[in-house]
Parts: C-alpha cells; structure tokens; sequence
C-alpha cells in the first residue's frame, strides 16, 4: 500500500488528529509529550512519507539549533578531521551543524559570516583566516551570537581551543637534538595570530638543550599552500650550496611534505639511520603524516579533544542565563611525540 503523502506541518497534524503545537513539541522531543499522543503521531508516521523541515522550524524560532562550523578550507585532511568530529559531538547533543569554508580567502569569510547570521544560527565554531581576516566580519558575528575559535586564536578575547606550542615543539626539539644533530627550524608565514609560538618555543629549546637556535624565515608571499611552499624554499637552500645543517625541524607537516620533495628530487636520502644525508621531522600529525615516505616523525595534536572541548565551551555560552557573558575561556592541549622513519 503506497504510503501517504503531506505537504505540510498542518496537514500531517490534522491527520494525526493532535495540535500543531503539540506536533512540533513531538519532533523537538518526544518525551514532551503524553505517550498515548506520542503512539498516535508514531502509527501516523508509519502510515505516510512525512518527514518535517527541520531547518525551516529552526528559522521561525528565536534561537535555532543550528551551530556554524567555519575553516579556512575543507581540502586539508586535519580540519577535515576535526570538524568531522566536532559535527559528531554537535549531532550527539541534538544540534545540526551547518558547514561553511572561507577557501583561504578573507571576502568569503566574510560573506560566510553574513550567511550563518542570515540562517540565524544559534552559534559557532570558527578556525579564523587570522591575520588575513576582515576584523568588522568576525567582531559582526561575535557580536551577534556566541563564538568559540580552534586551532588559530581570533585577534580578539575569544574562547579558544588549541595546541600548547610551547609544550610539543619543546618536546621535538628535546628529541632531535638528543638523538642527532641539532635541528635548524624552517618557518611558515605567520598567518594566524598564534604562529610566531612555535620559533619562539624553538629558540628557547634550543638555548636550553646548549645549541645555538637556527630559524629559516620563508622567503615567498604568505600563503597556505604549504606544501609548495616548503619544496621552493628547500629547492633555494641547496641551490645556495646546501643546508644548513642536516636536521630539519618544520613548522607544520604540509611544509616538511614539500621539503621531502624536494630533498628527494635532489638525490637526498631522508631518514634516521646510518647512511641517510638529512633528518626532516614536522608539527601536527597531519593524517597523511604515517605515509609519507620515509614516514613522518611529527607532533600529534589532540583532535578528538580539541573538537570536544569547543563544543563544550560554545554550549555552555549557550546555556548561560545570565545576561553578561561568560568570561572567554582558553583550553590549550598538549601533544604527544610521534617518532617515524624520518627523523
């Protein structure tokens, strides 16, 4: 038998012979309702192919329970993973994620905030551009509904979830220069406002373990295609007559992936063992970090904790009363020591 079909809200209440009202309090939660009610809207949807517009009964409310999920871009397998997971999370609490990505690009950061004010969300959880952001779009959303950052802190007191640089490139640097020749450090371009952290932690590493601290600025214009990045700026050292030293310490996975690269195109052999021309080792456990060849020796950042606990400070913005905001909270995580084939 074909099952019915109900074009709206009204109409498939009518059929289940219950209220509006009480229909709506039934798809929010059933338990709202008395059960023998509940078994009749339940019979009634066996009964027919109705399915209720979510999103549109969010839209009518004063605060919907949608969260905005906002990144830099969704073609790099570590926010890939993180906002996996923080969709998991905001799924678990009864909350639906809407998923937006600037594409490195500050004008689509900005219309992405314009968007998830538009659809009226009832916050967010944003990894900024950092110093490329348009400061008005940000203070915009901020402004309008409660926002808590990851991975990259805005350039304003905002609650923050991220790595404790000082902790996991300390440890790096402890382990390179104990198991080898000391490393010297190959920046990124600081594009967010947390980046100068991990050479500043290096140099002071470095001063500690007794070594002179070595730190390679990137000669190119800032960009996030790291990984080219990293292979032109070790194609311009051996062109200059070599390296520096034969241990390499990364800013971030995405560089050392360019600097193997290259390192590999110029007959280099990468590794730990005897017979290997250079050590290279990077930051963050990207997810392609274990099949990189030779595999990547890195610092791991806890991402199932670090997409928790923003969704744990963004709704407990949520559920505060009061009329005053809470106090901006900071969670910094530690990392944990990843040793692979390569350093």
């Amino acid at each position: 038998m074909a099952k019915k079909t109900y074009r709206s809200m009204d109409d498939f209440a009518a059929a289940s012979g219950v209220s509006r009202p009480t229909l709506s309090k039934y798809f929010d939660d059933p338990g709202q309702v008395k059960e023998v009610t509940r078994k009749r809207i339940e019979a009634a949807l066996k009964k027919s192919n109705f399915e209720p517009n979510l999103f549109a009964r969010h839209l009518n409310r004063k605060r919907t329970k949608n969260i905005g999920i906002l990144v830099p871009t969704m073609s790099d397998p570590f926010y890939v993973q993180v906002v996996s997971l923080i969709e998991l999370e905001l799924r678990a609490r009864g909350y639906w994620p809407v998923q937006l990505s600037s594409h490195q690009r500050p004008e689509l950061e900005e219309e992405a905030v314009r968007t998830l004010l538009s659809l009226k969300v009832a916050g967010a959880v944003v990894a900024p551009l950092g110093a490329h952001s348009r400061r008005s779009a940000l203070e915009r959303l901020r402004d309008a509904i409660p926002v808590v950052c990851f991975d990259g802190p805005a350039i304003y007191d905002l609650p923050f979830v991220g790595n404790d640089n000082q902790q996991s490139v300390a440890a790096i640097v402890t382990y390179l220069c104990r198991s080898g020749e000391p490393p010297v450090f190959l920046d990124i371009p600081h594009l967010v406002e947390n980046a100068g952290e991990r050479p500043e932690s290096y140099r002071a590493t470095m001063i500690a373990e007794g070594h002179s601290p070595l730190v390679i600025d990137c000669e190119a214009p800032p960009s996030w295609e790291f990984e080219r990045l990293g292979y032109e700026q070790m194609q311009r050292l051996l062109k200059r007559g070599g390296l520096p030293g034969k241990t390499l310490l990364c800013a971030n996975d995405r560089f050392a992936f360019g600097a193997m690269a290259a390192a590999f195109s110029a007959g280099l052999k990468i590794g730990r063992t005897e017979g290997c021309d250079i050590r290279i080792a990077g930051h963050d456990d990207h997810p392609l970090s274990r099949y990189a060849c030779p595999s990547l020796t890195t610092m791991a950042q806890n991402a199932p904790e670090m997409a928790a606990k923003s969704v744990e400070l963004l709704l407990a913005r949520l559920d505060e009363e009061s009329e005053a905001a809470p106090e901006a909270g900071k969670v910094i995580l530690e990392a944990t020591l990843v040793m692979r084939d390569s350093a």
